[in-house]
C-alpha cells in the first residue's frame, strides 16, 4: 500500500519535471536561434527580421539582454486577456484553440475537483473495511481509497 512519503515523492518528481520542462521552454523561446521557430507568422508577415543577421557574433545565437530572463512568463497572462480576435491575428487560430481547450478544462475540473474532495473524502475515510479485515497493513492514506468503502455501500 501506498505511503504518504511515496505520494510527496511522486508529486515532487512530478511537479520538479513539469517546471523543468517550462523553464527549458521559456529559456529556448528567447534565444535567437529559435525564433523562426517560436514566431513564424511574424516572419510571414514581415513584420520581424532574423536575429542572426545583425549584431554582434554572440548575441547572435544566446539572448544576453537580461532583462528578457527576468519577465520571460509576462506573456501567459497577456495572451489569456488579449480578445480572440486579436489573438488569432498575432498567434494564430491554434493558440486560440489551444487556450479554449485549457481554459475550458479548467472550468470543469476545478468545480468537480472542490466537489469530489467535500463528498469522496469523507465516505472514504468513514468506511470501516480496512479495520475490519484480518491480516492487512494499511495506512491513514489507504483509508481514502475506494477499498475502505464497503461492499454494496449507499454511500
Amino acid at each position: 500500500m501506498a505511503s504518504l512519503r511515496d505520494i510527496v515523492t511522486s508529486a515532487s518528481i512530478n511537479l520538479l519535471s513539469a517546471f523543468g520542462f517550462l523553464m527549458a521552454f521559456a529559456i529556448l523561446r528567447i534565444q535567437p536561434f529559435n525564433d523562426r521557430v517560436y514566431f513564424p507568422r511574424w516572419y510571414k508577415k514581415g513584420t520581424r527580421s532574423s536575429p542572426t543577421r545583425s549584431g554582434a557574433y554572440a548575441s547572435k545565437f544566446v539572448n544576453l539582454d537580461c532583462r528578457t530572463y527576468l519577465n520571460f512568463l509576462n506573456w501567459m497572462p497577456a495572451a489569456l486577456r488579449m480578445p480572440e480576435p486579436e489573438l488569432i491575428d498575432h498567434a494564430g487560430l491554434d493558440s486560440v484553440a489551444y487556450i479554449r481547450i485549457y481554459l475550458l478544462g479548467l472550468k470543469i475540473f476545478v468545480p468537480l475537483a472542490v466537489l469530489s474532495f467535500m463528498v469522496l473524502v469523507p465516505v472514504n475515510w468513514i468506511g470501516d473495511t480496512l479495520e475490519r479485515a484480518k491480516d492487512l497493513n494499511f495506512s491513514n492514506i489507504d483509508k481514502l481509497s475506494i477499498s475502505n468503502v464497503p461492499d454494496g455501500s449507499k454511500g
